[in-house]
């Protein structure tokens, strides 16, 4: 890990900003204020996948909070960075979006090697699958060795839900419910701020007190695995089902990187290629409340 600091003076998060003026604001342009700092942090390899960007739920302010943060020597876009579904039906694009693909492209330009496997919300890239586009190469699939040599299958996912692919009505329809959720989260979270207590996702904890959710979840996890064991890898790196996870199924490290709608979660690999899953609301409310504390040294501590 690095130890070098970032200069810029840390500005607190705005606790008074409700779900409405925040919308204005986005759309005049105005931003968020940031989280307190933290070290830079350097791994050889980030895991992001279903960010969503063009939806309201899609929190691209962890996500740039992240990568403020973070520089790596790989970077993996592991589906559903854009919401294409939603982009169709009505135009959503706050500026942090924006500001998340500069820096995608930004860290293309610097040496990073970006690689984008497209997911069924942005499936209209599949159409450039073994093309470079501004530095970043689009993949259908790959396979990811690690530092100490382990080789995992990283691929999006939706190609196991059965949903997606033999009923996309269904799909979309389950969308729209998603989104009515997801606003609900954001209502929830509002009021959770106000009290003082730090991020939480209403939507994951329904997902997981629903019993066919988690046998859908469960599912989707052992066929994805299954499939691993016949392409002889090591692992499995995967998206889709916005649930962060690592497990061992049939000798298989499994492991979902999760989203940036919900539980605000990525995928690290260190320099000796230990894999780490890292929960970014919760890296985000430890800094906030040693800065609420005055505490600067704390502050940093927690970020590490």
């Amino acid at each position: 890990m690095s130890e070098s600091q970032d200069r810029t003076v840390a500005v607190p998060w705005d606790d008074d900003e409700d779900p409405v003026a925040a919308a204005r604001q986005a759309a005049a342009g105005r931003k968020r204020r940031r989280p307190p700092r933290g070290p830079k942090r350097r791994y050889r390899s980030i895991f992001i996948s279903d960010v969503h960007l063009g939806t309201k739920g899609c929190r691209a302010d962890y996500l740039l909070d992240f990568m403020r943060h973070a520089e790596s020597d790989y970077l993996y876009l592991v589906g559903d960075i854009v919401d294409g579904w939603k982009l169709k039906k009505s135009w959503y694009w706050a500026p942090d979006h924006n500001d998340v693909v500069r820096k995608v492209l930004k860290r293309a330009s610097q040496g990073t090697q970006v690689i984008y496997i497209p997911g069924n919300h942005d499936e209209m890239l599949r159409d450039y699958v073994d093309h470079d586009l501004a530095g970043v190469k689009i993949l259908q699939d790959t396979i990811h060795e690690t530092a100490d040599g382990r080789r995992y299958w990283v691929l999006h996912g939706d190609e196991f839900d059965g949903v997606v692919m033999h009923a996309k009505w269904l799909a979309f329809v389950g969308d729209h419910a998603y989104r009515v959720l997801i606003g609900m989260n954001t209502w929830v979270n509002y009021v959770r701020r106000k009290l003082g207590y730090s991020y939480w996702s209403l939507s994951a904890y329904l997902k997981h007190k629903t019993k066919k959710a988690v046998e859908f979840m469960s599912n989707f996890e052992e066929s994805v695995a299954s499939e691993a064991v016949k392409r002889s890898v090591d692992g499995v790196i995967c998206g889709h089902i916005h649930h962060a996870e690592r497990r061992q199924i049939q000798g298989i490290d499994y492991i979902n990187d999760g989203d940036w709608v919900e539980s605000c979660t990525v995928l690290v690999e260190h320099d000796d290629g230990r894999m780490e899953i890292l929960f970014w609301a919760d890296d985000i409310a430890r800094r906030e409340a040693a800065a609420r504390s005055g505490d600067t040294a704390e502050a940093l501590e927690a970020a590490e």
